[in-house]
């Protein structure tokens, strides 16, 4: 039997395993997480990514080096941008200029939305149990995103951590992921959707 806990209890124990990482195991389980994924989906030409661009000082996963594949193999990017209260979706260009937001976190300088339907969102996470319900910092921008406008296709979760105890406390409007890599695993989730 699984052990069960809450959200706060959950974020409180993974931000803590995260923030006891080196930079190089970041690094190299990163890597490794990038590997995984590269094997996992055949993502080919003009398909549609929104991935987010690290935090690095809270030993986010470094998407850097998907980023780089991605432009080398002509795929579309798109990264999140908070505009007013909510994420929306810009599509970013190797020569794209950037700022960091009010809490530290690197967006584009353009606050176009695109608008379009997305192959991939690859997102980021303190944790995420075998049902896909994720864990992050707890503002709900990316629910809130996963219910929007766009057709999302994959929402992929990248974490350094494979889940061991469930979420107890999912609400109505939480939306779990349909997979996540991590630096060992491949988890799909059989979401009846």
């Amino acid at each position: 039997m699984n052990l069960s806990l809450t959200k706060k209890e959950l974020r409180t124990i993974y931000k803590e395993k995260r923030m006891a990482l080196s930079q190089d195991e970041v690094r190299f389980l990163s890597e490794k997480i990038y590997e995984r994924f590269v094997l996992q989906f055949n993502i080919i030409e003009n398909q549609k990514v929104n991935i987010f661009l690290p935090i690095k000082k809270f030993n986010e996963v470094n998407t850097q080096i998907f980023i780089d594949y991605f432009f080398n193999n002509k795929i579309r990017v798109f990264v999140p941008k908070i505009q007013n209260e909510k994420l929306i979706s810009v599509e970013v260009f190797p020569d794209s200029e950037y700022e960091i937001n009010s809490w530290g976190i690197k967006e584009p300088i353009s606050d176009i939305d695109s608008n379009v339907d997305l192959d991939y969102v690859l997102t980021p996470l303190l944790y995420c149990d075998r049902f896909g319900n994720r864990i992050g910092y707890g503002k709900g921008f990316y629910d809130s995103f996963f219910s929007g406008n766009y057709k999302i296709n994959n929402k992929i979760g990248l974490n350094f951590f494979s889940p061991k105890e469930d979420v107890s406390d999912v609400f109505e409007l939480d939306v779990p992921l349909d997979g996540l890599i991590t630096p060992y695993e491949y988890c799909g989730f059989n979401l009846n959707h």
